[in-house]
């Protein structure tokens, strides 16, 4: 839908043939968007005609309110494409279907994404060095290789590409580091207090080591004791072919330079050596950060080898990423955009934990008010669309810890993370697929969105790197967020949604998932959250959670409940991010949930929640293919020896599921319709079931639209029931 202007409103033009000196007439359009945006005031349009345009979109300011935007659209009928790729040639045969192609530094600027390592809190590499870059054949993205030798190796179902870059380091992993002693007093690796990359991991010698340590990387210890004084610094290291520098910082990697120490192979990662770094004289206790580097590679520019199938590169459309993102502003506070319409596509974007800036295809970088609208939003190394925390000298320092995501916590609401600055975007009928980690993701900036009709599909699909932070969406603090109405599949480790801490408020209504591996995973949450309506047909839902609310759902996939967490986790007052209270994991961290009027299909057997720590509650229910009711369910319904047939068939006008209905379950006692005052209030933050904007909750509609029976509505998410199969288009 189109949003007014004001009369005054410009509209900009801009078209492949155009130039930055014209006016933006449509009879003089300018060149590029990245100009149109530089002069557009709120209020303004910026029409983009149909054309490739390889740019990175900073818009250097936004509207003033929702009435005042600043829009960014397709012309309507014409496909305009803004890629961070650019088309290369020259490349040359270097065996079988083997090619590489040499490309000058200079080419790249000040971004390079073959020496660009993908990085941050609870990332993992699976053994290599991942990169942002990317190598496309028409249009088909390949997956990075860890060496050489296998992309020399003849192609798999899946070809693959691999880069060295000028200046990088020539080896992923440098060295392991055992401990430090300044003077007598030793350093051990549970002593660190932040890092950026490595992990800790078993050591030959006993105990453990700081391992995985790339070029680039450090490690910071607070409060070191370097008692009345010491000149010098011991370190036990291992290494198996690389040189590696150790610079000793003063409380940060960019911190006073106190001393170097020079790593040589040791021959292997646990064959261990102890060398020694003088260092400027410390007495008393200090902040002592430490810092890999490691040599650069000798060479000019950077060499890229992949594998080209049958196929000549040199007379095909082959291209690599060169743009970390295409549409997102270098700074915070841009708020009331719109994008609608566009192709976005080949960015390196780098991984996006919650505790970093995080940074899409298209980002709404800790911005307000931003519409993203009916785009088609492809091929990003890691996320499609960002609606993240914005980024700063504490990016990544979290330790992969819970603590350091409450840090994370405590700076933002200093940053201002309220409803009045951050957030209340709207994503809506965009089709987000092939991402290496989210389609859509968003620490605490997502709050009070909505995320509704979007198809997302074949996220992490690839799998060569791994981690935590991984789904088709994946927020947190997704406070008073609705997602509603998305087809999601094929999308791989983790979920499909993946809600982690601070969902308060969430609604997740009339979704179509299967084919993930697993469709909803809702990490650390207090509740109130809805989970209405939904098509869930993947193996699994997992619920390490209280306070959420199961209305209404075709269920088939294992329901799995996780108990044991130690995580001290916060609560937020009702609609606001205002930190109300902090959760102790030892009182129990599941439980207080609510299953009313849901079809459950075995495998999905809701009674592993009979143990959970808090009550829970169930009613109007159907149990099918054996699913087992839990002890709570105060009339179930199991219909053991009826097959509901379900099957989901995808047409050429759409997707189809397949179901018998049986009109029987409708007898007996009816069913309530579920709304704020049956599902009472959540018990940890002690807030009702209700919608954003306090009205009462009722769920007094189906999947499809369709009116329920207040007296007595059918369960499932279906309203009507023919006794016969039947073939629903659901999407």
């Amino acid at each position: 839908m189109a949003m007014a202007v004001s009369a005054s409103a410009t509209e900009y033009h801009v078209a492949v043939l155009g130039d930055d000196g014209n006016p933006g007439t449509p009879e003089a359009p300018l060149r590029t968007i990245q100009h149109a945006a530089d002069i557009a005031q709120p209020g303004d349009v910026i029409t983009v005609h149909s054309g490739i345009y390889r740019e990175r979109i900073d818009p250097p300011r936004g509207g003033l309110s929702d009435s005042r935007r600043i829009i960014y659209q397709a012309a309507p009928g014409e496909k305009v494409t803004i890629t961070g790729s650019e088309i290369i040639k020259g490349w040359k045969r270097v065996s079988g279907d083997t090619w590489k192609v040499a490309i000058p530094s200079k080419y790249f600027g000040s971004f390079n994404p073959y020496g660009d390592s993908i990085h941050g809190d609870w990332f993992g590499s699976n053994g290599f060095e991942h990169h942002t870059g990317a190598v496309y054949l028409n249009g088909d993205w390949m997956i990075e290789a860890p060496n050489l030798d296998a992309v020399l190796a003849p192609v798999r179902a899946t070809p693959r590409w691999y880069g060295q870059a000028d200046g990088a380091g020539n080896e992923e992993f440098v060295l392991n580091l055992e401990w430090m002693k300044a003077g007598a007093v030793p350093i051990l690796p549970e002593r660190i207090s932040a890092r950026n990359g490595s992990r800790n991991v078993a050591c030959a010698e006993g105990g453990s080591c700081v391992g995985f340590i790339r070029d680039g990387d450090w490690l910071r210890y607070n409060k070191v004791d370097f008692g009345s004084g010491t000149d010098g610094i011991d370190l036990r290291v291992a290494s198996v072919s690389q040189v590696t520098n150790i610079e000793l910082r003063l409380d940060n990697a960019e911190g006073e330079l106190l001393g170097t120490a020079h790593c040589v192979p040791t021959g292997g990662w646990q064959r261990w050596a102890t060398i020694h770094a003088d260092i400027k004289h410390l007495s008393g206790k200090h902040s002592l950060c430490v810092v890999f580097k490691a040599p650069p590679v000798a060479g000019d520019g950077t060499t890229i080898w992949a594998q080209f199938k049958g196929v000549d590169p040199n007379h095909a459309d082959a291209e690599i990423n060169v743009r970390n993102t295409v549409f997102t502003p270098r700074k915070t506070g841009i708020n009331y955009i719109t994008v609608r319409g566009f192709t976005l596509c080949d960015a390196a974007t780098n991984w996006a934990p919650p505790t970093a800036g995080q940074i899409g295809l298209i980002t709404a970088y800790w911005c307000k008010g931003w519409i993203i609208e009916d785009n088609d939003i492809h091929c990003s190394t890691c996320c499609g669309v960002s609606l993240g925390k914005y980024g700063d000298q504490f990016d990544n320092t979290s330790a992969d810890t819970a603590n350091g995501y409450i840090l994370t916590l405590t700076r933002a609401l200093k940053n201002g993370w309220n409803k009045g600055t951050v957030g209340s975007h709207i994503v809506r009928n965009n089709h987000i697929s092939f991402c290496g980690q989210t389609g859509i993701v968003g620490s605490l900036g997502c709050s009070y969105s909505t995320v509704s009709g979007n198809e997302i599909h074949d996220i992490h699909n690839q799998q060569s790197f791994g981690g935590a932070e991984m789904a088709g969406i994946k927020f947190h603090g997704a406070i008073d967020v609705t997602i509603s109405h998305n087809h999601i599949y094929r999308c791989g480790k983790v979920a499909g949604i993946w809600l982690d801490w601070m969902g308060q408020g969430a609604q997740i209504v009339g979704n179509l998932m299967h084919d993930n591996s697993q469709d909803i995973f809702l990490e650390m949450q207090h509740g109130p959250i809805l989970v209405a309506n939904n098509i869930l047909l993947s193996p699994a839902v997992t619920l390490n959670s209280q306070g959420v609310a199961f209305v209404h759902n075709l269920m088939m996939g294992r329901f799995g409940s996780a108990r044991g967490d130690t995580r001290v986790t916060p609560f937020q007052a009702v609609h606001s991010t205002e930190v109300a209270g902090m959760y102790p994991a030892a009182k129990g961290d599941s439980g207080d949930d609510r299953f009313y009027n849901n079809l459950v299909v075995a495998p999905c057997n809701l009674n592993v929640l009979d143990n959970a720590a808090l009550p829970c509650l169930a009613g109007g229910n159907v149990y099918l293919n054996g699913a087992q009711p839990p002890a709570f369910d105060s009339n179930p319904l199991t219909a053991s020896g009826f097959d509901p047939d379900i099957a989901l068939i995808r047409k050429p006008d759409g997707w189809y599921l397949g179901i018998t209905l049986d009109p029987a379950w409708s007898a007996g006692p009816g069913r309530k319709l579920v709304t704020t005052d049956l599902l009472g209030k959540a018990l940890v933050p002690g807030e009702a079931f209700e919608n954003a904007d306090g009205s009462a909750l009722r769920i007094a509609a189906d999947y499809l639209g369709v009116s329920r029976n207040a007296e007595n509505p059918f369960p499932g998410p279906f309203e009507a029931a023919s006794g016969i199969r039947e073939s629903i288009k659901v999407w």
